[in-house]
């Protein structure tokens, strides 16, 4: 879930957002010039239209004409706007300014509480009736929310109201029944389809649960429309459904997850055993199912699962060509879905260390896993993110026991955030899950997101020295050795390639760099530009630029990338006094044909 935002503008709102940041799961918001939050910004309008752009839930401890002014040039549609509230320094006061039914009012509520102060809340509704027709108790979903203003209008001018079903989408309130010849408005609750009308609003309570069963590689098209012509044929409603449900064998079926995709619902699994004990309700057991993956029938008994001891079986098993489809129905609607979800590792590269280098998609899945696996250094730099995840602090080395522990949380079920430094793709751990899940085949999801490596930061910072054909070496003999290495090094030095080093010298590995400068000698000019760069994205960074001629090995660490420019890469000093590097493309031979 995306995390709310505590927008302050000065420090004197600092220690009150610090107060709501843990209890509200926020991220606190600040101006370049105040330390102490998660993120800095420039100027704040633009910084809160880009929040509200993005659908943030915007909490600002200031003014709420500030709010009001920055965001309100970009107010389109209510039911898609994220919440906006405006919360007083002093936390006496909480008003919620939009997406007060989606959420605002309950989270001013919240704030309230924890402040001891006031949630001015202002919605007609939920003052005069203490609830809001189109914000229905989780599990519920309104099917008809085009008629939500008429019969609004109507009860706010003393029309009755009435429940028709045996749920209701509002528990705190005390709903008379829907009878024959009842004038007012009806709240009709059903997991069958129905239109509804001005004064006749559809909920769905979300108590059914669909138990798919196919062939392996069934395409996600026959699964899909077997799934719809079984919802449509009972005159069942897709809204009502909870969860898409099979055996864990069918973990990684593409079709299965493209079903619950197209409802917009949760994929959940069961092991073999857990859908044997449904073997006695089963409507349709087979004993070719049976022999095929040790249980009598999938789409029936994964339904039955999901729903548990009091739930039934309301469609029995329907096949397709490759498929087979049954749904089973809870008395209540499902919050908690049993079952476990596909585990995933996130192959997560987090760039040189700073927040501000750090990728959008590598934030997501930090704040999204339950699980974080990695070298304690490299969790450390992500702690501003941490909101109640699992660490699994690993020492440095030892990669593949962290790659090993990480597939296995995966494996039940988990969501798992495998944390590595600059580019997870590069000298990282995602060749190596891959050939884990190679030699040792899973169902789990690897997702690796790219993050900005080593060689990419030291080169702008030291100016552009990747300007044309580059390559990166490892000079670390532990997994390969050296007579590769120096293949390696030999080739990319006649091929007059820059050269970006890692790994360059540890406490046991001494002399490897001299030699791969050795060979680099006979090759680049004595004035070739050599990038020293360590740290790179922490307050202790360290980028220096030296002649190859004057390049000493001892100012080199395990911290520490080399980068060797090719025989066309210039240094030069500017007016600020500091050297910068590049390499040319080749523009200048354009230039001179265009003269």
């Amino acid at each position: 879930m995306v995390k709310p935002v505590l927008f302050t503008l000065g420090a004197s709102a600092l220690p009150l957002a610090l107060k709501l940041k843990d209890p509200l799961g926020a991220e606190i918001h600040t101006p370049n010039c105040v330390a102490g939050g998660d993120v800095t910004y420039a100027k704040a309008t633009a910084h809160l239209a880009q929040l509200f752009q993005d659908g943030r839930s915007i909490i600002g401890l200031c003014a709420a004409g500030i709010l009001i002014r920055a965001i309100g040039p970009y107010l389109v549609d209510k039911h898609s706007e994220p919440p906006v509230i405006a919360l007083a320094e002093d936390g006496s006061s909480a008003v919620p300014l939009l997406g007060g039914h989606h959420g605002a009012n309950e989270l001013a509520r919240q704030i309230a509480s924890l402040c001891s102060g006031h949630a001015a809340i202002t919605t007609a509704s939920e003052v005069r009736m203490g609830f809001a027709l189109d914000n229905p108790a989780p599990g519920f979903t309104l099917a008809t929310p085009q008629h939500v203003k008429p019969a609004t209008a109507a009860l706010l001018n003393g029309a009755a109201l009435a429940l028709d079903g045996a749920l209701n989408p509002f528990p705190l309130s005390d709903l008379g029944p829907w009878s024959p010849g009842f004038e007012g408005v009806t709240l009709h609750v059903t997991e069958k389809a129905a239109d509804g009308s001005k004064f006749d609003l559809v909920y769905h309570p979300k108590t059914l649960v669909m138990g798919l069963g196919c062939e392996r590689n069934v395409s996600p098209a026959e699964l899909i429309s077997l799934a719809e012509q079984v919802l449509r044929d009972h005159g069942l409603s897709p809204a009502a459904l909870a969860a898409i449900t099979s055996i864990d064998l069918k973990a990684d079926e593409a079709a299965i997850h493209a079903v619950a995709a197209h409802f917009g619902v949760p994929a959940r699994f069961f092991s073999g055993e857990e859908l044997r004990r449904e073997t006695p309700r089963l409507k349709n057991p087979s004993d070719v199912v049976a022999k095929e993956v040790g249980v009598p029938g999938v789409a029936e008994a994964a339904a039955l699962a999901a729903v548990g001891t009091e739930g039934e079986l309301l469609v029995e098993k329907t096949r397709s060509a490759r498929g087979t489809c049954a749904i089973a129905r809870s008395p209540q609607p499902l919050i908690t879905l049993k079952g476990r979800p596909r585990g995933i590792v996130h192959v997560v590269g987090i760039g040189p260390g700073t927040p501000d280098w750090r990728a959008p998609s590598a934030q997501a899945a930090l704040e999204a896993a339950s699980d974080w696996v990695g070298y304690g250094l490299y969790l450390d730099l992500v702690a501003d993110v941490k909101s109640g995840q699992q660490e699994h602090r690993f020492p440095l080395g030892g990669e593949e026991d962290r790659v090993r522990h990480a597939i296995e949380l995966a494996k039940q079920g988990r969501e798992v955030a495998l944390v590595c430094s600059g580019d997870a793709g590069i000298y990282a751990m995602a060749a190596l899950v891959y050939e884990v899940v190679d030699l040792e085949p899973g169902r789990i999801a690897i997702n690796v997101i790219p993050g900005i490596s080593a060689f990419q930061a030291a080169a702008a910072k030291a100016g552009a020295m990747i300007g044309h054909d580059f390559c990166c070496i490892s000079l670390s003999d532990l997994l390969t050795p050296w007579e590769a290495i120096e293949k390696r090094v030999k080739a990319a030095a006649e091929g007059d390639f820059v050269i970006s080093f890692y790994n360059p010298r540890s406490l046991k590995r001494r002399d490897q760099l001299e030699r791969a400068f050795a060979i680099l000698a006979n090759h680049r000019p004595a004035d070739t530009p050599v990038i020293i760069a360590s740290n790179l994205g922490r307050p202790e960074e360290r980028v220096k630029i030296v002649r190859f001629e004057e390049f000493n090995p001892d100012d080199v660490d395990m911290l520490t990338l080399v980068m060797v420019g090719s025989s066309q890469s210039r240094s030069f000093v500017r007016g600020d006094g500091v050297t910068y590097a590049y390499t040319p493309r080749g523009y200048a031979k354009k230039r001179e044909a265009a003269e």
